[in-house]
């Protein structure tokens, strides 16, 4: 994929952070040393695409690179190099479906086929009314509660084709549901519910203890001695 593909054509002839920005901005640079702005050129990118609409204008990519005294194609090839920057119009509910193999170990091939029959679209494409738009994309890090689609920030977990439907019909009524885990499942605890050495910890305490050998009566006697007891 060429840095045309990902690049929106129809650009915006301005960009200019809010003053609220403005003032996060100087803070955000702040936090690196004299010399080494460009470390703030991620979080900028971040702030740019919140407050434009979730994707980034070139014009964004033109006053970072000002602010942080940066070459812009420096900043536009971090821009592209991650899929959390978009460079071109999301929709309102940006879905990112992970593919890496625990997700398809899993079952996100049937996530994928859901939101073709229900949304029409495919990775990389937006439906016409601009509601939702499809990113496949790698490792989101929740591999335990694979597979996952990540909706804007918000993750849903241990999806299967029929959550995933009711996930976007929930969605289409502009009614997110609770995010996480879709089953219930508390943090990333088995299927069957919690785990732990309770149990084993319990019998152990349960058991009487041991009477003290007579080396251990002798050395508590020695102890007693020293210590004028």
């Amino acid at each position: 994929m060429s840095i045309h593909d990902l690049v929106a054509e129809e650009q915006p002839e301005n960009f200019e952070f809010t003053a609220e920005n403005e003032a996060e901005i100087i803070k955000i640079i702040a936090k690196y040393p004299e010399g080494r702005q460009a470390s703030a050129v991620m979080p900028l990118l971040d702030l740019a695409q919140r407050q434009h609409d979730n994707w980034i204008p070139m014009k964004a990519i033109e006053v970072i690179a000002e602010k942080l005294g940066m070459a812009k194609i420096r900043v536009l090839e971090v821009a592209s190099f991650y899929t959390m920057f978009n460079l071109k119009p999301v929709g309102k509910y940006f879905l990112q479906l992970c593919g890496t193999t625990p997700c398809m170990l899993r079952g996100s091939d049937d996530l994928s086929r859901c939101i073709k029959d229900k949304l029409g679209i495919t990775s990389g494409q937006i439906t016409p009314d601009g509601k939702f738009s499809l990113l496949e994309v790698e490792c989101l890090g929740a591999c335990v509660n694979a597979p996952i689609i990540q909706v804007n920030d918000d993750f849903y977990e241990d999806l299967d084709y029929d959550s995933t439907e009711a996930l976007i019909d929930a969605l289409s009524n502009d009614m997110p549901p609770p995010v996480g885990s879709v089953i219930k499942r508390s943090g990333s605890q088995a299927e069957t519910g919690a785990t732990s050495l309770s149990d084993i910890l319990g019998s152990k305490s349960a058991k009487p203890s041991k009477k003290p050998d007579a080396k251990s009566k002798k050395t508590a006697a020695s102890s007693a001695k020293i210590s004028g007891v």
